[in-house]
């Protein structure tokens, strides 16, 4: 069977089946077509014909190319190993010709953290300017510690202002309830006042145009504001995320908990914040400690 071919196959299982978002299927996307656009210029194009010693001359090739760093080349490959995963379920081939090969170790960094007293001034400087939904978005990210994507898609009747929880629409359609602050709730309350005959179907978060917001969107809202507040490099919504999962974990959150509410799908990945809050103490410690 053509690679291309099993290629489509496998991107529309993990759409319909494995209900994969749409970025993280365009990330596949590109990456197995690249391998794909490889296999054919090595004259390969049935999948029964690539093997282990084809797959580590496609590593070297994409080595050899300064462009991509450690990080970049063991994402493509996981989605190749993905894709033969699949392929050997199905029958399509014997064996997975990734089986011998690793990925490289990646060294994570640790993320960027806005400070608590800078979040602070931020939602005194949103709430004195009267920016409701910039307000509003800042403290859900923040409080809820969500990803972009499930900001934009939250509906009126995901938040629930009596309980003081948010119904949260995850990776792979996974639902979670996560916990929101009063404060938060008040601001949130505040913004959807402003608006005119809301239904529980409605999104939460609307452009000025009373469209749904998106990425791009928030991530124009929060750049905007850590640029004016903070000397981050990374002035993303997602460091809003890092923010809280690291600020709970600060004031003594108990790490599973924090996993559930970032809706982590293993614990390892929850504790680089763990890493974050050490080091935060190290720099407290050699700043404050006559014997450091």
């Amino acid at each position: 069977m053509e690679i291309i071919r099993v290629i489509e196959d496998f991107l529309e299982n993990l759409q319909k089946i494995g209900r994969f978002s749409g970025n993280t299927v365009k990330a596949y996307r590109q990456d197995l077509i690249q391998f794909c656009e490889y296999c054919e210029s090595c004259n390969c194009t049935d999948i029964l014909k690539v093997n282990e010693k084809l797959v580590r001359r496609y590593i070297i090739s994409i080595n050899l190319n300064s462009e991509y760093e450690k990080s970049s080349i063991s994402r493509k490959l996981s989605a190749i190993r993905s894709l033969f995963n699949y392929a050997s379920r199905d029958n399509i081939v014997p064996a997975n010709p990734l089986k011998r090969i690793s990925n490289p170790q990646v060294k994570r960094k640790l993320p960027e953290v806005v400070p608590e007293k800078i979040m602070d001034e931020l939602s005194t400087k949103l709430e004195k300017e009267e920016k409701l939904l910039h307000n509003a978005v800042v403290e859900v990210l923040y409080s809820c510690a969500l990803r972009v994507s499930e900001l934009c898609s939250l509906n009126v009747c995901d938040i629930d202002f009596e309980k003081g929880s948010v119904r949260v629409t995850g990776k792979g359609s996974k639902t979670r309830i996560v916990p929101i602050g009063k404060q938060s709730l008040q601001v949130v309350k505040k913004y959807l006042d402003s608006r005119a005959s809301l239904e529980y179907t409605n999104p939460i978060f609307v452009t000025s145009r009373g469209k749904r917001i998106y990425p791009r969107y928030v991530y124009r809202i929060i750049n905007r504001y850590l640029s004016e507040e903070t000397e981050l490099k990374k002035k993303s919504p997602h460091v809003l995320r890092h923010t809280a999962a690291t600020h709970m974990l600060d004031n003594g959150a108990d790490l599973l908990a924090v996993k559930e509410i970032l809706g982590h799908e293993s614990l390892s990945t929850t504790q680089i914040y763990t890493h974050v809050s050490i080091e935060r103490l190290k720099n407290i410690y050699k700043q404050a400690h006559p014997k450091s």
